[in-house]
């Protein structure tokens, strides 16, 4: 028996891996379906759920509102400078904001946990064309508890022409998948 338990450990051990890895979270059931790794949640036009307006104030203390924003597609990332996905994602998200800027989507950005100025310096360095609410303590994110809940730095959510979260992408953005997520939403009418 004992020159079995080796094989015997080894064994569970590698069920164990396997039934953790091939389940599902909960926030990945929330809504739609999600990628594979759950780093992508789309969530079908009749179970979508309305962005609640999101109010605080931009990186140079003006005040701001998500409902200053009348694009038919509005584009959200949470993000902070002090978040290594973040700052690798940035050039994706300029590069976009750029490609679609004449095609009625608006970039918006919820720059969390640090102060105004640290998030000023940072768009200032890597140009970003599109504005940020300053959110230090992180309570503009609450308004995403009704639909798909903010669970990493970065997230970056795509809100629908009436005004509702279609997807939402937790970690670093892949270009081509917010892309075609984009492109999607501009397709339904």
């Amino acid at each position: 028996m004992k020159r079995h338990r080796p094989l015997a450990i080894m064994v569970s051990s590698s069920l164990l891996a396997i039934i953790t890895a091939c389940g599902t979270t909960e926030e990945t059931n929330e809504a739609g379906y999600a990628s594979g790794d759950g780093s992508v949640t789309f969530v079908p036009p009749a179970e979508r759920v309305e962005l609640p307006e999101l109010t605080g104030v931009d990186l140079t203390e003006q005040p701001m509102s998500s409902q200053d924003f009348d694009a038919d597609i509005l584009v959200i990332n949470i993000w902070g400078s002090w978040c290594p996905p973040c700052r690798k994602e940035t050039p994706t998200l300029v590069s976009l904001s750029r490609e679609f800027d004449d095609q009625d989507v608006q970039f918006l950005g919820i720059a969390v946990r640090e102060s105004a100025a640290a998030s000023r310096a940072f768009v200032e360095k890597n140009d970003v064309p599109y504005p940020s609410f300053s959110d230090e303590a992180g309570e503009l994110l609450l308004a995403f508890t009704e639909s798909l809940p903010a669970a990493a730095v970065p997230t970056t959510y795509v809100i629908d022409r009436n005004g509702k979260v279609a997807a939402r992408i937790l970690s670093e953005v892949d270009e081509t998948t917010l892309r075609q997520l984009i492109e999607q939403e501009l397709g339904r009418r």
